[in-house]
């Protein structure tokens, strides 16, 4: 079996080049390549094993093969329904419904989106270990991004880094939002009592978040979220902050509404530049029945 493989003929403009620095040039990263060496993995050129300081010709066909991932003998593979709305060789998009943990936890050891991944995997034959991209709070729904290898892993790890994997939310939060339109700057840092919940506090990591008011109701609002920085439970501590908990959100202020039992918090739009397909991709998610139910019968305190 061969691991995963990216290819590339080389044009005239690179005709020369050691083979190390066209590959730094496509973001193959040193660490990759000492994997690649010793860990089972190959660098072919027309076929032919080669180092790193080979000079490439044009039409030269490059192939890297990264070596075969392992998951963790800690994760089980567990036949959990997902809502696939995207996926290639490279990524998938997944729909999180409320109620699942993205990955194993203390409080949460089987039975997340990390275990029904990999049984998915298993279905396809497909050997790798899990690479959430965008991970969701457990009772937070929407769109996730899943990246199926190391590599597409690290090149959405720099995407992230530059703030080019963007989100959309959409909550419903106690009370009033005066502004229709507002950004939070505030940095968020875990709380010193809990090894849980965070705050906003001076030491903390920086943290922006743009809302804008979609609609409201006697005692709540609507609204549409977008982050500059994904810290831990960022919106949820935000609108705390300001004085508007999610509904929902018993652990920073909210409080139950009717049926919903849980934030008010829905990932409903995804953007990311595709490394390998080289364009931009959008995906949409609608609100799920609860919050739709809420927000149809106007409940809210």
């Amino acid at each position: 079996m061969k691991g995963f493989c990216l290819t590339f003929t080389i044009q005239k403009e690179n005709k020369g080049m050691l083979l190390r620095d066209f590959l730094k040039d496509k973001q193959i990263s040193k660490a990759a390549l000492v994997d690649i060496k010793f860990h089972g993995g190959a660098l072919l050129v027309n076929g032919s094993a080669v180092t790193v300081r080979y000079p490439l010709q044009e039409r030269d066909v490059v192939e890297v093969y990264f070596p075969i991932e392992s998951p963790s003998e800690d994760l089980l593979a567990e036949d959990i329904p997902l809502d696939i709305v995207y996926e290639d060789e490279y990524v998938l998009v997944i729909n999180k419904h409320a109620g699942i943990s993205s990955i194993p936890s203390r409080e949460h050891r089987s039975r997340t989106l990390a275990n029904g991944i990999l049984h998915y995997y298993g279905l396809q034959g497909f050997q790798a270990t899990i690479h959430i991209v965008t991970r969701l709070d457990r009772d937070t729904s929407g769109l996730m991004l899943i990246a199926k290898h190391r590599h597409a892993h690290h090149l959405f790890s720099l995407q992230q880094k530059k703030f080019a994997v963007r989100r959309r939310y959409e909550a419903v939060v106690h009370g009033i939002v005066k502004e229709a339109v507002g950004t939070i700057d505030a940095p968020i840092g875990r709380k010193d009592t809990s090894i849980i919940e965070r705050e906003v506090r001076e030491d903390g990591q920086v943290a922006v978040t743009h809302y804008e008011v979609l609609k409201q109701g006697q005692a709540w609002s609507h609204l549409s979220l977008r982050l500059e920085t994904g810290r831990t439970h960022q919106i949820r501590v935000h609108m705390a902050h300001i004085g508007h908990p999610l509904v929902g959100d018993t652990l920073y202020g909210g409080q139950k509404v009717g049926d919903l039992t849980r934030q008010a918090l829905h990932s409903c739009e995804l953007t990311f530049f595709h490394p390998y397909l080289e364009k931009e991709l959008t995906f949409c998610s609608e609100l799920p029945r609860d919050m739709k139910r809420m927000l149809d019968g106007g409940q809210g305190k």
